[in-house]
């Protein structure tokens, strides 16, 4: 990701759209030589930049100066080289083809962490768990299921990815305004010449098509879209960063932690989720960074302005290092998850003894028993139960109590089968199974060629 961003991807990515021009206006019938296509060939990677750099602190122009530079390469073709072109011929083409690349990247960092998380919802599918809604206590699940949440949002994020990547578009070769007239000129007003133009372009560079219609640049609407989709998979890494922040919490799950790992200058003992919080923190800069290029998108006056340049080159390039970050944190995160199943247990036991009491009196109902009556004696109990738990730190001794009330006519062993945590996750395990095998598999068998890369971090 750090070299798709970087200076020397860029400026090889001008050589080549040069090189894809002087191509295109040469099929069509321009005087360009196979000797000055092939001179400009040789010299595609091995770019003078001291020449560049000195050529623009005279004339204070970055495309001129590679313009320049390139020329002083290639003797020949100096004469034709950029020919008809404006500056966003080669800086927007070339932000286009770097966006897709990264977002490739991006779509298979997120294959990686649907993989991992994927392997992890079947592994504890049927491990009952409490669920939470508001943070309170509320009807169990199961580990696994909890983590299909995470993988949906991940899956969402896939599909957006891929639907940017299915139109891409290159700007192709519009000329100051979009009008193309500099190579209506050239091609002496031949107009279907002047259209096939950008589809030679876009073919030699691995598009199927340009934007149909542009300005100076391409619409920067599409920054904003693509913004858009990096702040979804920020939005979904944070959620899963935070849930792991609180279950660390609780001690149910934690993330990784090196041996010799240091959580606290001051507490020895402490673990903290360090890189989940990094996650977050990653996710929070990116969400905001996404309302740059909308802002962006709706200041553009008429044909292009250039209070686009400088914001740009900032937000996209760390919008995408920063999502790149996020995933290589969610994945390493996610494939060390430790879980604890007895501290889980203990938090169950705790409070399924309250969820259960409409089981128990059901069952109490089939005996005989008064449904109007057990369900006072149940509040009875429940609220003493509850009392010895908050105010002396006790134990949840509701079972004990329902078991002692000759109402109920139930012993605890008989509570016991009663209150068995599976009993009480409905269809989880179920749902795990499916979800994973008839909607995740399939997305991972698609993309079985993208590589199962463990990501190490340094913490």
């Amino acid at each position: 990701m750090k070299y798709l961003f970087s200076p020397d991807k860029k400026f090889r990515t001008w050589r080549r759209l040069w090189i894809a021009l002087a191509e295109a206006e040469k099929e069509l019938g321009l005087n360009i030589t196979d000797e000055q296509i092939n001179e400009m060939k040789a010299h595609q990677d091995d770019i003078n930049y001291e020449v560049a750099e000195a050529r623009e602190k005279e004339v204070r122009h970055d495309v001129m100066s590679h313009v320049y530079a390139f020329g002083v390469q290639c003797p020949k073709a100096e004469p034709i080289i950029h020919l008809g072109a404006t500056s966003c011929y080669v800086g927007d083409n070339t932000d286009l083809i770097i966006m897709n690349e990264a977002l490739c990247l991006i779509r298979d960092k997120i294959v990686n962490v649907i993989r991992i998380l994927s392997k992890f919802a079947m592994k504890y599918r049927s491990l009952p768990t409490l669920a939470f809604t508001h943070f309170q206590p509320a009807q169990p699940t199961t580990v696994g299921k909890r983590a299909t949440l995470w993988i949906q949002d991940l899956l969402m994020d896939l599909e957006d990815v891929e639907y940017l990547l299915s139109g891409a578009k290159l700007l192709g070769s519009k000329g100051t305004t979009g009008t193309q007239a500099s190579f209506l000129e050239l091609f002496d007003g031949d107009h279907e010449k002047v259209r096939r133009l950008d589809e030679i372009i876009a073919k030699k560079m691995g598009y199927s098509s340009c934007f149909a219609v542009s300005g100076q640049t391409y619409s920067r609407k599409q920054d904003s879209r693509v913004l858009a989709v990096l702040s979804g998979i920020a939005q979904s890494a944070a959620k899963f960063s935070n849930d792991i922040r609180l279950l660390q919490h609780l001690k149910e799950v934690e993330e990784p932690f090196e041996k010799n790992q240091i959580g606290s200058s001051a507490m020895a003992y402490k673990r903290n989720p360090m890189r989940s919080e990094r996650i977050a923190s990653l996710a929070r800069y990116v969400m905001i960074d996404s309302l740059n290029p909308c802002i962006t998108a709706a200041t553009q006056w008429f044909e292009r302005t250039l209070d686009d340049s400088a914001n740009k080159r900032i937000s996209i390039p760390e919008a995408f290092l920063a999502v790149d970050g996020i995933l290589n944190l969610y994945s390493n995160v996610a494939d060390g998850l430790v879980v604890y199943p007895k501290v889980i247990q203990k938090h169950l036991e705790s409070e399924l003894p309250f969820m259960a009491t409409e089981n128990i009196m059901m069952d109490a109902v089939k005996r005989g028993g008064d449904r109007q009556k057990l369900h006072e004696r149940i509040r009875v109990h429940s609220m003493a139960a509850a009392k010895i738990v908050k105010e002396q730190g006790g134990k949840n001794d509701l079972l004990d109590r329902i078991a002692a009330d000759e109402a109920f006519g139930v012993s605890r062993e008989e509570l016991d089968r009663i209150v068995r945590p599976e009993n009480f996750v409905g269809r989880a395990p179920e749902q795990t199974e499916e979800f994973i095998l008839e909607i995740v598999e399939p997305v991972l068998k698609k993309y079985q060629n993208v590589a199962d890369e463990k990501t190490e971090i340094n913490v």
